[in-house]
C-alpha cells in the first residue's frame, strides 16, 4: 500500500508541475504520401507571422502556441503546400494534427482544409496511397471509437472480428492463418500455440496507431494468410501525461451468485501467480519400484501420499464481480537538441465467470447399423464451473532521438493466473461405441499460470545527409521473450456410481482421480535489419527496400502426473465426498494395508515430455515505383528457411534433436494500385504464404484434458501448408472518412493442417495434412454518414462490412474412403469439404455517433459468423461445426469536467444473450452438442482521470 501511494504522490507532483504551464501545443507526423512513410525536414509556419519549425528525421513535429486558433502552412518542395485552419490551441493541451502531403509536378498548389477534416482525411490517405491492402488505425481514430483496448478498436476494422473477446480473426480466417507482431516484430502471447497475442492486452492511450495488412508485402513475416495486425506503441507522448482508470463489470447470469464453484488457492493467486502452495509435492524420479504391488510394503508410500492436495471437491461460495484498474505515465525532455521520453503503462484485471450449466459430449455414428441415423452418445457431461481469470500487464518505453537516429527500449510482461472449479455429472461408453454406458460424478480443480516477458531494442538512423532529398535509412531492432505456462496441482476425481447410489473407483470406466503438472517453458530470440532508399526509376522517385531477420525458439514441455487408488474397502467415498479420498485417516499405511495410495507406476511418462527448437532465417528486396503518375506497383521477393528440431520419444523411437522439418521456400509478392481519380483505385495483388505446425502439433505429445476426457496426441510427420493468395479491389474514398470498397479474393491451399479426430477413440483429437483446399470470396466495406438525410445527422456515422467466402477441400484418399464406408443409407459423400476454421460469411454493422464538441462518443456493433467446421470427423465420428453467435454490444464514451480530463465508459456486451454452442453434424439426424457455453449480458462501467 506505500508504494501505491508513493506512485500516486508522484504522479500528483508530475501533474501539478505539468498544469503550472501556460501554454499549449500543436504536435504530430507529418507524412510523404508517395511512400507512406514519415516525412524529414518538412516546413511547418504558423501563417501571417514568422512562428514555424521543420519536423525532425521520423517526420515529428511540435509547436508551442499561445492560447488561440492559428492557420498552420506544411510545404515541401515537389509537394502541393497545405493549409490547415481551424487549429484551436488551449493552455495545457496538445492538439493532434497529422498531414499527408502529395507530390504535385506545378510550380504552386495550395490545398486548404479544416483541421477536422484534415483529421479523417489523413487516415484514409494512408489507406488510400498504401500499396498494399490495409486499414490502418490512427491514434485519433482509436480516440474516436471510445475503446480503452486493442480489441475493442479493431472490431471497427472492416473484415476483422474478435474472439472471446481477446483474439483478432481477419477474413474468418481462424488463428492459424492471422498474425500478431508488436512494434513490427514476432511475440508470442500468453498461449504460445496461437499464433496471435491477446488484444484485450493494450490499452489505447499508449498506442500510436494498429495497422491490420490484407495482402502480403516481403518485409512482413510469410506465416500469415488472412491478415497481420501490427500493434505500434508511442515512442513517447508530445506532452507530459498521465492517466488512472477504475471499472466494473456485473453479469447477472454469474456474479454475486452463491452456488459459485471455487477452491482454496495460495496468498499469491490475486496477483497472477502461485506462490509455490500447489508446486509438485515430491520428486518424479523418489518411488521406488514394487511399491504396493510386489511385496515392498513400507512406510514411504504413506508419507509420499499424504505429500498430495487433499482438498479434492469444489466448494461453494458468493462469486464476486469484474473489475479492473490502470495507470498510464509518459512525458518527454530536452536534451540539447535531443529529445529523450519514456511511456509507461500498468493494468490489473479480475474476472469471474460462472457457467451454471456446462454441457460437453462426444457421439458416434451407428458403426454396426448404417441404416440407423441417430448418433451414439459415447461422453454425456453436464455441470456448473467457476473460474477466475487475473490478468496484469505492465510496460515500460524509453526512446532517445537525436537529428538522425532513434533508440529505443520496450520493457513488457504479462502474468495471469486462472483457476476454476467444477462439478460435473457424466455418463461414459466404456467400450466406445456407445455401449456399457456408466454413470459417473467428477469434482475438478485447475490452476494455470503464464507468464511472458519481452525486450525490444531497437534503433532507426539517417545514413546520409538532410540535404540529399533521397533519404537512405537504416532500421534493426533486436526482441528475446520468455513465456511460461504451468499447470499447477490439477486435481480430477471422478467416482463411478452404483445403482444404489453410491460411489467407487472403477480405473476401467471413470479412470483412477488423478493430480497433474504441466511445465512449459519457451524462449524466442528475433531480430532483423531493414533498409531503404529512395532512387530514381523511369524518371520518378521510388524505393528499394532489402533486409533480414533470425528468430530462433526453443521450448522444453512435460508432465507430472500421480493416480491415485483404493486397497480395500471403499466406504469413507461411498457418499461421494471428493475430500475423504485423501483425508489422512483414509490413507493407505502398512499397519493396516488398507486406504488411499498413490499409484508409483503413473507419474513421470517420457512420451509425454518433449524439447523443440525452431529456426526462421529470412531475406528480402522489394521495390516500390511508378511506370506512370496513376500507376504503383510494389513487387518484393522474401526467402524463409525453416528447421524444426524435436527431442523426445515414443514407444519404438527415441528422437534426440532430430531435424523434422527443413524447408528453404521462396515467398513472392505482387501489389498493384491504379489510381483511377482522386478518390478512387482499383487494386490487385499476389502472393505465396505459409501456416507451419506449432511445437505441441509436431510432437509425440500426449495432452489430456481431464475434465471432458479428451486427449490430444500431436503428429511428428505434419508438414507446413502453403498458400497462393489473389485479390482484387475498387476502393472509393469520399469526404470526411465516408469511403466504399469491394473486393475479391482466391487462396489455394496446399496440404492443409486440420484437427481431427482418432478412428478408434472418439474423445481423441490429433491434427494432420488433410488435403489440398481453395477458399474464394468477396468482401463488401463501406462508412457512410448521415449528413447527406439532414445536416443535424453528419455526426452519426454506419460502417458495414459484409464478407461471404466459399471453403472447399479435396479429401485425401484415406478420409474419402472412411466417409465412404460409415456413410448412412441414401447419403451422399462428395469428394470436397469445408476447410476447418473457414467461416462462410462474415458480417459487421456499426452505427455511431461522435460529437468532439461535447464529449460525446457512442455506437451500437453486431457481428456474426456463420456456421464453422471446427473438428473434421472420421469414418463414425462426425463433423464438429461451431454455431453462428450473434454478437450485439452497446458502448458510450463521455468526456467531462476541466478540460474534459474525466471520462467514463458504458459497455452492454452481447446484449442479445446469445450462447456459444458447438455441435455433431451427421446426415439425416439431429444435432448434438459437443460443447456450450452461456456467456449472458454483461454490464460495465468505468471511469478515467487524465492529469
Amino acid at each position: 500500500m506505500k508504494t501505491i501511494q508513493n506512485v500516486l504522490a508522484f504522479v500528483l507532483f508530475l501533474s501539478v508541475s505539468f498544469i503550472a504551464s501556460s501554454q499549449g501545443k500543436v504536435a504530430g507526423t507529418v507524412i510523404d504520401g508517395e511512400f507512406n512513410e514519415p516525412m524529414a525536414f518538412a516546413n511547418i509556419l504558423v501563417k501571417g507571422t514568422t512562428t514555424g519549425m521543420t519536423t525532425d528525421f521520423d517526420g515529428k513535429y511540435e509547436l508551442e502556441l499561445e492560447e488561440g486558433t492559428y492557420t498552420l502552412v506544411f510545404s515541401f518542395v515537389g509537394y502541393a503546400t497545405q493549409e490547415i485552419s481551424d487549429v484551436v490551441i488551449k493552455n495545457n493541451e496538445v492538439f493532434t494534427l497529422d498531414v499527408v502531403m502529395e507530390t504535385n509536378s506545378l510550380d504552386t498548389v495550395v490545398v486548404t482544409s479544416s483541421s477536422k477534416r484534415n483529421t479523417e482525411s489523413a487516415v484514409l490517405n494512408l489507406q488510400k496511397k498504401s500499396a498494399v491492402v490495409l486499414d490502418g488505425l490512427s491514434s485519433q481514430a482509436i480516440k474516436s471509437t471510445g475503446a480503452s483496448n486493442v480489441a475493442a478498436a479493431v472490431k471497427s476494422v472492416p473484415g476483422v472480428s474478435i474472439q472471446g473477446g481477446k483474439y483478432v480473426f481477419v477474413r474468418g480466417l481462424g488463428d492459424r492463418y492471422t498474425k500478431s507482431i508488436l512494434n513490427g516484430i514476432d511475440i508470442p502471447g500468453l498461449d504460445p500455440d496461437r499464433n496471435t497475442i491477446q488484444m484485450d492486452l493494450f490499452p489505447t492511450n499508449i498506442l500510436d496507431n494498429v495497422i491490420v495488412l490484407k495482402s502480403a508485402s516481403a518485409e512482413y513475416p510469410a506465416d500469415f494468410t488472412g491478415g497481420i495486425v501490427d500493434i505500434v506503441t508511442k515512442d513517447f507522448p508530445s506532452k507530459a501525461e498521465y492517466s488512472i482508470s477504475l471499472g466494473g463489470g456485473y453479469n447477472p447470469d454469474m456474479h454475486f451468485n452463491d452456488s459459485y464453484l471455487t477452491s482454496t488457492g495460495s496468498d499469491t493467486d490475486w496477483l497472477g501467480y502461485d506462490d509455490g502452495t500447489r508446486d509438485v509435492p515430491v520428486n518424479r524420479y523418489q518411488f521406488e519400484e514394487g511399491l504396493l504391488g510386489n511385496g515392498v510394503n513400507t512406510v514411504t508410500l504413506t508419507n509420499l501420499t499424504n505429500k498430495f492436495q487433499k482438498e479434492l471437491a469444489a466448494k461453494q461460495e458468493t462469486s464476486g464481480m469484474n473489475y479492473d484498474f490502470g495507470f498510464t505515465l509518459g512525458n518527454q525532455y530536452d536534451l540539447g537538441n535531443d529529445k529523450i521520453g519514456y511511456q509507461a503503462s500498468f493494468s490489473y484485471k479480475n474476472e469471474t465467470t460462472f457457467y451454471k450449466n456446462r454441457f460437453d459430449g462426444a457421439y458416434i455414428k451407428n458403426p454396426q447399423n448404417t441404416s440407423d441415423n441417430d448418433l451414439i452418445a459415447t461422453l454425456d457431461s453436464k455441470g456448473s464451473e467457476g473460474l477466475n481469470n487475473i490478468i496484469l500487464n505492465g510496460m515500460l518505453g524509453v526512446a532517445y532521438k537525436t537529428d538522425r537516429s532513434k533508440f529505443r527500449v520496450n520493457l513488457l510482461h504479462i502474468q495471469n493466473g486462472e483457476s476454476t472449479a467444477g462439478f460435473f455429472n457424466q455418463t461414459i461408453s466404456q467400450d466406445g461405441t456407445g455401449g456399457a454406458l456408466e454413470p459417473l460424478t467428477k469434482n475438478s480443480i485447475t490452476y494455470t499460470e503464464r507468464s511472458i516477458t519481452n525486450l525490444l531494442i531497437s534503433g532507426k538512423h539517417r545514413l546520409n545527409s538532410f540535404s540529399d532529398d533521397k533519404p537512405f535509412n537504416f532500421e534493426w531492432k533486436f526482441s528475446p521473450s520468455f513465456a511460461k505456462v504451468m499447470d499447477k496441482g490439477h486435481r480430477i476425481t471422478p467416482f463411478q456410481q452404483a445403482d444404489d447410489g453410491s460411489s467407487f473407483l472403477s480405473p476401467s470406466a471413470s479412470t483412477l482421480p488423478i493430480q497433474l503438472w504441466r511445465h512449459l517453458l519457451e524462449e524466442s530470440w528475433a531480430g532483423k535489419v531493414d533498409f531503404d532508399k529512395t532512387v530514381d526509376l523511369f524518371g520518378r522517385p521510388a524505393k528499394i527496400k532489402f533486409g533480414g531477420a533470425y528468430t530462433y525458439k526453443f521450448r522444453d514441455f512435460s508432465i507430472d502426473d500421480f493416480t491415485f487408488n483404493i486397497r480395500g474397502d471403499q466406504s469413507f467415498i461411498s457418499s461421494g465426498e471428493a475430500d475423504n479420498l485423501l483425508a489422512s485417516e483414509n490413507i493407505w499405511t502398512p499397519e493396516t494395508d488398507a486406504g488411499t495410495f498413490v499409484v508409483f507406476t503413473d507419474n513421470f511418462n517420457p512420451q509425454d515430455a518433449y524439447e523443440g527448437e525452431q529456426q526462421i532465417a529470412a531475406t528480402y528486396f522489394s521495390t516500390e515505383f511508378n511506370l506512370s503518375e496513376e500507376f504503383k506497383t510494389v513487387i518484393g521477393l522474401r526467402t524463409e528457411m525453416f528447421n524444426s528440431f524435436y527431442t523426445g520419444e515414443d514407444a519404438e523411437n527415441v528422437f534426440n534433436r532430430e531435424l523434422i522439418l527443413d524447408e528453404f521456400d521462396f515467398f513472392p509478392s505482387a501489389n498493384l494500385i491504379y489510381a483511377l481519380n482522386d478518390k478512387s483505385n482499383l487494386r490487385a495483388s499476389y502472393s505465396r504464404t505459409t501456416a507451419r505446425p506449432s511445437f505441441k502439433e509436431a510432437s509425440l505429445a500426449n495432452i489430456y484434458d481431464p475434465i471432458t476426457s479428451r486427449l490430444f496426441i500431436g503428429d511428428i510427420n505434419l508438414k507446413p501448408t502453403y498458400i497462393n493468395n489473389f485479390d482484387i479491389r475498387y476502393e472509393f474514398f469520399g469526404e470526411e472518412g465516408q469511403m466504399f470498397a469491394i473486393s475479391g479474393f482466391y487462396k489455394d491451399f496446399t496440404d492443409v493442417i486440420e484437427q481431427t479426430f482418432f478412428v478408434s477413440a472418439p474423445t481423441q483429437l490429433t491434427v494432420g495434412n488433410l488435403g489440398d483446399a481453395i477458399v474464394y470470396g468477396a468482401e463488401f466495406e463501406a462508412r457512410q454518414r448521415l449528413g447527406f438525410i439532414s445536416e443535424g445527422l453528419n455526426n452519426l456515422k454506419i460502417t458495414a462490412n459484409l464478407s461471404l467466402i466459399k471453403s472447399e477441400l479435396t479429401m485425401s484418399d484415406d478420409e474419402y474412403e472412411g466417409r465412404l464406408s460409415s456413410a448412412r443409407d441414401g447419403e451422399t459423400i462428395d469428394r470436397k469439404r469445408d476447410m476447418q476454421g473457414q467461416a462462410p460469411y462474415l458480417i459487421n454493422v456499426g452505427l455511431n455517433y461522435d460529437n468532439s464538441d461535447i464529449g460525446l462518443r457512442t455506437g451500437i456493433f453486431y457481428n456474426i459468423q456463420g456456421e464453422t467446421l471446427e473438428v473434421v470427423g472420421i469414418r463414425e465420428v462426425p463433423d464438429v461445426y461451431s454455431q453462428p453467435f450473434n454478437s450485439l454490444n452497446f458502448t458510450l464514451n463521455k468526456s467531462f469536467g476541466e478540460n474534459k480530463r474525466s471520462s467514463i465508459d458504458l459497455k452492454v456486451s452481447n446484449l442479445l444473450g446469445d450462447e456459444r454452442l458447438s455441435e455433431y453434424e451427421s446426415y439425416g439426424t439431429s444435432n448434438q452438442i459437443f460443447s456450450l457455453r452461456e456467456p449472458g449480458t454483461e454490464i460495465s462501467l468505468g471511469y478515467t482521470f487524465k492529469f
